[in-house]
């Protein structure tokens, strides 16, 4: 039964009592309506959970019956956009071949560019500079206004962007090599501002929920890099026009990033997401209504900041690390042994298949698989988390050492990793560690703060995260000056 009160005086009876907070009071003046369902006295729950004024029927629902995921479908839908949030990174450097080795090519334009030799650390800058730029004050300030407002206009750009590359694609560019790469340029740009934004957003989303779905965005991060460099690859063995290739790789990025704008929406209506939406925004009034906060509606960025610090430096220097490596370094690294080779491909174009297997497929694949591994294992905790993480910075040397043989330099560092089997089992921890080490970063990293400001602390990693991105790929430059340097004569 469902009764609306006016303003009216009770005498406190036995069942009357059940509503005052003051055991001692004799009568309530009731000045809302009030929302009673049946049965609620009898639940036993504290008087001031007895008060609905503030609560609609749904939300009761929720409270008294606590929802599962059922089918996983809030954990699916996280992973999905967690495969949007680096689609257009992935996209584009691993699209290396088509930019670099075919429209900057001189077969294609007639003449010697620099633009071929220049396009991955160019689209490096022009991706990653904005994002950062665009994460970090996505933290301070509304960009866009409301959470919904800022991930459909970051999908709805990116989409805009891939069209107008699939457009390109198909016209003839080889008179004007010089606008075709400032047109990429600023493309990338546009894109990496609406994904920074994108990005940002959805950690913030995904930390309103339990940390095994903070997991699900950074698996489905990996699983990004895993299904562009198997896509790029397939066209590379499959087609034999790089054109072609070229449109139906892009067109994918369409139809991902559109599963995502179509799922983002179907949230509201997941009786899981509601209710973790709820419990946030509950918690998130009770602390803003308190009156001893100093810091009313406004995030203590710094107390936040000092308690993710640990983490935030964890993410910082796994990406740190394997930026410095992937792709720059470890696309550069060639076959020690011809027969090697022939064990994974016996066409035409040895070396392209090579580097798109030993580079892009081998770092995605076991990269999501230590992502996917911490679904099941979370280890080490959260204080020893640094040990391993700052261990991996071995990698760097021993990647020197491998066959790393960089573009319009003369290596003088001698080579001691002569093998190919020997590097796939660097190469192949070095990704593993990286996926593994970089979900359990940004899963604890909302757990280190009060659930209120678990957002904030979800922004703060990604911003973290990209930052690492952009040092590493700074640090990235320097490799082949070091596998160069006249001290190695």
């Amino acid at each position: 039964m469902a009764g609306t009160y006016t303003q009216r005086e009770f005498e406190a009876g036995v069942e009357e009592q059940t509503l005052l907070k003051n055991a001692n009071s004799t009568k309530i003046v009731v000045r809302e309506p009030v929302r009673l369902s049946p049965g609620w006295e009898g639940t036993d729950k504290p008087d001031d959970e007895l008060n609905f004024k503030e609560l609609t029927m749904d939300q009761v629902n929720l409270e008294l019956n606590p929802p599962k995921d059922r089918l996983n479908l809030v954990f699916f839908i996280m992973l999905l956009h967690g495969i949007g949030a680096l689609m257009p990174w992935n996209m584009f450097i691993t699209a290396k071949n088509y930019f670099a080795n075919y429209k900057f090519s001189s077969n294609y334009t007639g003449i010697e560019t620099s633009y071929g030799a220049n396009y991955v650390s160019s689209v490096s800058f022009a991706a990653q500079i904005p994002n950062l730029i665009f994460n970090w004050l996505n933290i301070f300030m509304t960009l866009g206004g409301e959470l919904t407002t800022r991930i459909v206009w970051g999908i709805f750009m990116q989409v805009l962007i891939f069209v107008e590359t699939v457009i390109l694609a198909m016209i003839d560019t080889s008179a004007w090599p010089g606008i075709f790469f400032w047109i990429t340029m600023i493309s990338v740009v546009i894109l990496n501002t609406s994904n920074g934004i994108y990005q940002n957003s959805v950690f913030g989303m995904a930390a309103k929920l339990p940390e095994k779905y903070t997991g699900a965005v950074i698996l489905g991060s990996n699983i990004s890099g895993t299904f562009t460099a198997v896509i790029n690859l397939l066209a590379d063995l499959i087609t034999p026009e790089e054109r072609r290739a070229a449109i139906y790789y892009f067109i994918t990025a369409l139809f991902v990033l559109l599963a995502c704008f179509d799922t983002y929406f179907a949230l509201p209506i997941n009786r899981f997401y509601r209710y973790h939406e709820y419990l946030h925004n509950k918690e998130k009034r009770k602390n803003d209504s308190d009156v001893k906060s100093k810091t009313r509606g406004t995030p203590p960025y710094w107390k936040i900041f000092k308690q993710c610090s640990p983490q935030l430096f964890n993410i910082f220097f796994i990406f740190f690390v394997t930026l410095s490596l992937f792709p720059s370094v470890q696309s550069d690294i060639k076959s020690s042994d011809p027969s090697f080779i022939e064990t994974i491909y016996t066409g035409k174009e040895t070396e392209k298949i090579y580097t798109d297997i030993m580079c892009f497929v081998l770092f995605n694949v076991t990269a999501m698989i230590g992502s996917f591994i911490t679904s099941f294992i979370q280890w080490p905790k959260k204080q020893w988390l640094v040990v391993p993480v700052v261990l991996r910075v071995l990698y760097i040397p021993l990647f020197l050492l491998c066959n790393y043989k960089p573009r319009l330099v003369a290596r003088t560092l001698p080579i001691y990793v002569n093998n190919d089997w020997i590097y796939l089992g660097i190469a192949a921890t070095m990704g593993l560690s990286s996926g593994y080490l970089s979900s359990l970063g940004m899963m604890y990293c909302p757990t280190m703060v009060d659930s209120r400001h678990a957002s904030t602390a979800g922004m703060f990693a990604a911003a973290f995260l990209i930052t690492g991105i952009f040092v590493g790929i700074l640090f990235a430059m320097v490799m082949p000056s070091i596998v160069s340097a006249s001290i190695w004569e």
